[in-house]
């Protein structure tokens, strides 16, 4: 496993952490939800860096997808 790869894995562990702790829920519904969402796709292209964002910036990406249905990328 390259870098690259490992930085991928370990924002997905964050997120699925992150969503255990802030929606109660076990650790395997938590992954279902992540691995079926949108995002998760984001995250292993390289091409959109995602795996490079803060794990609080990725999860909130991850909460408006569940929330709106689709990913919600504010601009500054």
């Amino acid at each position: 496993m390259n870098k690259q790869e490992q930085m991928i894995e370990y924002t997905i562990q964050d997120l699925i952490e992150l969503l255990c702790d802030s929606q109660n829920i076990d650790y395997i519904t938590a992954m279902n939800l992540v691995y079926n969402s949108q995002l998760f796709e984001k995250i292993q292209d390289p091409q959109t860096g995602l795996y490079r964002e803060s794990p609080a910036y990725v999860f909130s990406l991850l909460s408006d997808e569940m929330l709106y249905g689709k990913i919600i990328q504010t601009e500054f």
